[in-house]
């Protein structure tokens, strides 16, 4: 479908301001993983291990689910650039917080704390950007967001390296007094207040500001940013598209049968499915998981960080072939890929000797499951990691979009905190378990983008349908 604005390049504004909203994806990213360098260190200090070990991980996502159930409805009351501003006082509180922390349980209450701004900014985020962005490139302008993400991820295991190797070991103390693994919290509060001063620079989402009657800014913004011509016929476009309802709310998501519209199945089963393949037990575990095989802590914080890097790379080129490859070719490739990787992980701890915390693997079985892993985070970053939440970002309508994202981002940070607690159990059990469990899940996503997920490539946000099996023409 051609694009109706004519809008067929990028320029530097739409840019600029996609970019500061995905500054969000940016703390997500950093938020979770900054935990990586610090576990073992903090658990030491406060005595922990097992099932509070695997929580005081995992708590944040609690937050992240409330943050991302409420942040939908929120923004389409009170704007999508509050919410950013919100979610950035959360960010700041949380890691000041952390890094403070006296014991475990306060340090869970901080960390559920900016789970809270981790989740409104996993919302917000995608749908800001598919909502300013033309047709012609929101893909590339959504995958900004998972770059963010991977790039703060990359940030946060950069930083825990380089505060772990300034004082020698992230139990030991640095500067002010305090140990290198409450540095490593204490960090996340610069690129949050910078979250908060790039939010208020920003213009408003013209969806957002014609569904609260202000045309004349959302012709502004229409023009100035995304490159619309005749906004007037955009403008009458996007009330068509929202005048069954003047606010969304969850009631909006019904379908006429009574449950939810088949479209919103469709998402919340891609943010699932995007999580049960077991991503962030690489991102949260990898540090502890690489010494399992052998790796000193310098040594395994430093091949987290070179997987992190090679989730960037990755992610760029999903950015360079969204829009010209498509959605659905990306998801089939990615499923197909994490299967066979992950499969082959289950096979290379299934020759682990010892368990739990005494697990280690001979040669050259540690080999094969270093390189699996990192196969395993290529399939993913290159197709699943950004493409589910480009998809999240356009496939809604748009009187449903802003709630809908926020039920299917709330439904990625429950799965996600499911993986996350059960993986230390499940790694006491056998690895190789856990790894086959999510090679059993990549399979199941690859039969499910099969069999339900439309191709959303070049479509106008206001053709988008409530039914997820009513697709385009192939482009």
């Amino acid at each position: 479908m051609s694009n109706a604005d004519g809008q067929t390049t990028l320029n530097g504004r739409i840019l600029g301001i996609s970019l500061a909203a995905a500054l969000g994806g940016f703390l997500f990213g950093f938020d979770t993983a900054v935990i990586n360098g610090a576990i073992d260190a903090m658990s030491e200090d406060f005595g922990i291990s097992g099932f509070l070990q695997g929580f005081a991980v995992s708590s944040a996502l609690l937050g992240c689910v409330l943050g991302a159930w409420f942040a939908g409805p929120l923004a389409a009351r009170q704007g999508r650039i509050r919410v950013m501003v919100v979610a950035s006082v959360l960010f700041t509180i949380s890691a000041i917080g952390s890094g403070l922390a006296f014991g475990t349980w306060d340090l869970i209450a901080w960390r559920t704390l900016g789970g809270l701004g981790v989740g409104a900014a996993s919302v917000i985020a995608p749908a800001y950007i598919a909502e300013v962005s033309p047709a012609s490139v929101r893909g590339r302008l959504g995958s900004l967001q998972q770059l963010a993400i991977v790039l703060g991820i990359f940030a946060a295991l950069l930083s825990d390296a380089f505060l772990a190797d300034a004082a020698g070991g992230a139990a030991e103390e640095l500067w002010l007094g305090l140990e290198a693994w409450r540095w490593m919290f204490l960090a996340e509060a610069v690129p949050a207040v910078l979250y908060g001063i790039f939010a208020l620079t920003i213009p408003e989402s013209p969806r957002y500001l014609v569904d609260q009657d202000r045309e004349k800014e959302a012709a502004e913004v229409l023009r100035k940013y995304t490159g619309v011509k005749d906004t007037a016929a955009k403008i009458k476009e996007i009330h068509e598209s929202l005048k069954r309802e003047a606010r969304e709310s969850l009631s909006d998501l019904r379908g006429s049968a009574g449950g939810l519209k088949p479209i919103v199945w469709v998402g919340i089963a891609l943010a699932v499915f995007q999580q049960f393949v077991g991503i962030n037990v690489i991102f949260y575990y990898s540090t502890t998981l690489w010494r399992s095989v052998g790796f000193e802590e310098s040594q395994a914080l430093t091949t987290s960080v070179i997987t992190s890097v090679t989730n960037v790379l990755v992610t760029i080129v999903a950015i360079l072939l969204v829009d010209k490859v498509g959605r659905r070719p990306l998801l089939i490739a990615g499923s197909a890929g994490m299967a066979v990787t992950l499969a082959t992980m289950a096979v290379a701890f299934s020759q682990a000797q010892g368990t739990g915390e005494d697990v280690s693997l001979p040669q050259p079985w540690a080999t094969v499951a270093l390189v699996a892993a990192n196969l395993f985070v290529v399939s993913f970053g290159a197709t699943w990691g950004p493409i589910m939440w480009v998809m999240l970002g356009e496939m809604f309508p748009n009187k449903i979009r802003a709630t809908a994202v926020s039920v299917a981002s709330a439904a990625n940070w429950l799965a996600n905190f499911a993986v996350s607690t059960t993986f230390p159990t499940l790694s006491e059990i056998s690895l190789s378990v856990a790894y086959g469990l999510y090679a059993f899940f990549a399979a199941l996503s690859l039969v499910f983008v099969l069999w339900q997920v439309p191709e959303t490539k070049g479509r106008e946000l206001e053709d988008m349908s409530d039914d997820a099996r009513k697709r385009p023409a192939k482009a």
